[in-house]
């Protein structure tokens, strides 16, 4: 493979700072002693980069690491021939360069020695402390001897577990896989195809997570040379053709620094190169390329309030293309991201896509939770840290040391990953996880949150919010309202799982088709096999349908002034002393009674019926429709009768749903001898055994 294929994102680098030959470093490291009073020229460029961001940083642990590290490597050389220590250089450059602080530099010049070298975890603990050795073993590989063909995936599963609890160590796989993926022009190609694939299906994905875009950008379009050559060199020819043509963006850059400048805004304005996975994507989606599609333009500012001022100006002085602005300073990405993101039309029709942020905001955009330092800062909370074990993680003493790095998703990975049976689902599960970039904020009903998925439904928040015991769940109400399981939830609904009393109930196969996250579908599987019958519910079995007539006669407790009429309570909503009512006439001579609040009510005026004047009389007795909503079980509708006849209430007529998803409805019209009495009636339906919710009928009924 050519040396550009291997690095296609060479076209984007940095103008003015030289390529570093890490070749030539690591083999004059190796060339005669170094004197003990300054940093080996090895790393001096490492040096020089972590300064940039930490001026006042201690180098000296830098320097013992790397003599360790250079010692402990000395006569193991990569495929390429080069001396191995070149790869932990590069490592640590790529890192010290995106600001990662000087514990996660020293942990990367060393994250092979116990790998792949007679050091041994506890060396690292005494030279180094217990935050470098946790690093340190997070990032090393468990050996193909002892787990064969489940190494990759149980690797991955340690050190997911390991970024749990710090979140650095994913920071050194991303670099470590880069300069992997620089140099992987030595392997075979199916080795090659390989790695790639792995990188595309998990790497990247945690890079995007972990917004660490300068990695992840690089990362794809390394993985783009290598999967799909033939798109890779098309989109590279369209680079070449495009980078020969004058730039319309130049022009357009110029008139944006000339508005800012006259509104007396201070900002920077770039013109930010695509990458070639972005151009082929923009190429997919328009067609033809415009000279203003190879790039963007950035314009940094150094307050939040400066950025929408920058807007107001761009929109007031260029026409916006206003179905391409976004606000992520407002509502930020779930992986730290902050822009405003924006699309004018220059003075020639050329439209060019803005990016608007904070320089603060920008480190973080480009270098994720790199650029956020040491998560764990030093404190009184953070004694002791030194005498703990590798697999403990950061101590944990007085105060809870929390990770502000931890999001949602990585949450739900490492509670999920626990209940994956073997490597394989684990490792199918991850990459299905990893396939999904978007995510939802969901509200329970005792005001906790959960983060799920977008697309989750039902099925995956019970999971999420009760884990086995959701094998008994039956629906759910959403924003109030009774749902199916299949229901998909929106970002900011409501939701309260309904659970099953009866401990016999289970998940059919059919859950698995709405399960979006890998906890539910492995919970799910799980029952499945273990109860091949299934679920043993004798309400499952569909029940006749159980009619009693009505009765109809007139409502004598309600009446109105009209001569000649008969009045009768509508069926819809069947209201009961004391609610608010109206009539309408309809035919036969007579006035139906609605509730106020009926939706038959706006319909009638709706069509242009007058209403008509009713009250409720003397009469205390009244007939009401109630709705009992019930997890099947035998004898439900024995108990619910004996509820109702023990409370001294006629039964009318009553109707019997055949069971849907365990859950059955029972409607009853019920004479009360008095209206007083319905709340009493209501509380003790409720109270039967598999009854969850009871309430008055509010179904449509005909205009009459």
């Amino acid at each position: 493979m050519s040396a550009e294929a291997t690095n296609p994102g060479a076209h984007s680098r940095r103008r003015g700072r030289p390529r570093i030959d890490l070749r030539r470093l690591g083999r004059a490291a190796l060339l005669g002693p170094v004197s003990r009073d300054r940093l080996p020229d090895a790393i001096g460029h490492v040096a020089d980069a972590h300064r940039a961001h930490h001026p006042d940083a201690d180098l000296a642990v830098l320097h013992r690491a790397y003599v360790l590290a250079e010692a402990s490597h000395r006569g193991q050389y990569r495929k390429s021939g080069e001396p191995y220590i070149t790869h932990p250089l590069a490592v640590t450059l790529i890192l010290a360069e995106l600001g990662a602080e000087t514990t996660t530099l020293t942990a990367s010049l060393l994250h092979d020695t116990v790998e792949d070298t007679e050091v041994t975890l506890d060396q690292v603990r005494a030279e180094f402390g217990a935050e470098v050795t946790y690093l340190v073993d997070g990032v090393t590989k468990l050996e193909k001897v002892d787990y064969g063909a489940a190494a990759e995936p149980e690797t991955f599963r340690k050190m997911l577990v390991a970024t749990g609890n710090d979140v650095r160590v994913m920071s050194i796989k991303l670099a470590d896989r880069l300069h992997n993926m620089r140099t992987l022009g030595v392997m075979r190609p199916d080795k090659q195809a390989r790695i790639a694939k792995v990188t595309r299906d998990v790497l990247i994905p945690l890079a995007e997570r972990l917004g660490v875009q300068a990695l992840k950008s690089e990362l794809e379009d390394l993985v783009f040379a290598i999967l799909h050559p033939e798109e890779y060199e098309r989109t590279r020819a369209l680079i070449a053709a495009g980078t020969g043509a004058a730039d319309p963006l130049a022009a357009i850059a110029d008139g944006v620094r000339a508005v800012l400048r006259e509104a007396g805004l201070q900002a920077e304005v770039l013109i930010r190169p695509r990458h070639f996975v972005s151009v082929h994507r923009v190429h997919l989606k328009r067609g033809e390329l415009r000279g203003s599609d190879f790039g963007r333009l950035l314009v940094l500012v150094t307050e939040d309030a400066d950025c929408y001022a920058v807007l107001g100006e761009l929109h007031t002085c260029f026409t916006p293309v206003v179905s391409e602005f976004k606000d992520f300073i407002a509502a930020p990405k779930f992986n730290l991201y902050q822009s405003l993101h924006t699309a004018i039309v220059g003075p020639a029709g050329d439209v060019a896509e803005v990016l608007i942020r904070t320089r603060r905001m920008h480190k973080v955009a480009e270098a994720g939770v790199i650029a956020l330092g040491n998560p764990y800062p030093p404190g009184p909370h953070t004694q002791g840290a030194h005498t703990q074990s590798p697999g403990d993680g950061p101590q944990q003493t007085g105060d809870e040391r929390e990770d502000p790095t931890r999001p949602g998703w990585l949450s739900r990975l490492l509670d999920w990953q626990q209940h994956a049976p073997d490597p394989d689902t684990f490792w199918s599960s991850l990459r299905e996880e990893l396939a999904g970039d978007e995510e939802i904020t969901v509200f329970c009903a005792d005001d906790r949150t959960l983060v799920l998925p977008a697309g989750a439904s039902c099925v995956d928040a019970a999971y999420a919010q009760y884990g086995a015991a959701a094998h008994s769940c039956v629906g759910a109400r959403v924003n109030g309202r009774l749902a199916t399981l299949s229901t998909v939830l929106n970002d900011g609904d409501t939701v309260q799982p309904l659970l099953a009393q009866d401990a016999t109930s289970g998940p059919s196969a059919g859950w698995l088709d709405h399960a979006r996250t890998p906890a539910a579908r492995i919970a799910i599987t799980g029952w499945l096999a273990a109860n091949p019958e299934g679920a043993t519910v004798p309400a499952a079995t569909p029940r006749p349908q159980v009619n009693v007539p009505a009765d109809r006669r007139a409502a004598a407790n309600a009446v109105t002034d009209l001569p000649g009429v008969t009045v009768r309570l509508a069926g819809c909503c069947t209201p009961v002393p004391p609610d608010a009512v109206t009539g309408f006439s309809v035919r036969g001579a007579a006035v139906t009674v609605h509730r106020q609040q009926c939706p038959a009510v706006v319909r009638m005026r709706a069509v242009g019926r007058a209403p008509v004047e009713v009250r409720w009389g003397e009469a205390a007795e009244c007939r009401v429709t109630l709705v009992a909503e019930a997890f099947g079980r035998p004898r439900l509708l024995a108990d619910l009768t004996e509820a109702i006849a023990g409370a001294d209430v006629a039964i009318v007529s009553a109707t019997v749903e055949p069971p849907s998803e365990q859950r059955v409805r029972h409607t009853y019209t019920l004479q009360l001898p008095d209206a007083a009495g319905l709340p009493a009636l209501m509380r003790t339906m409720r109270d039967v055994a598999g009854v969850y919710d009871v309430s008055r009928a509010q179904h449509p009924a005909a205009a009459g």
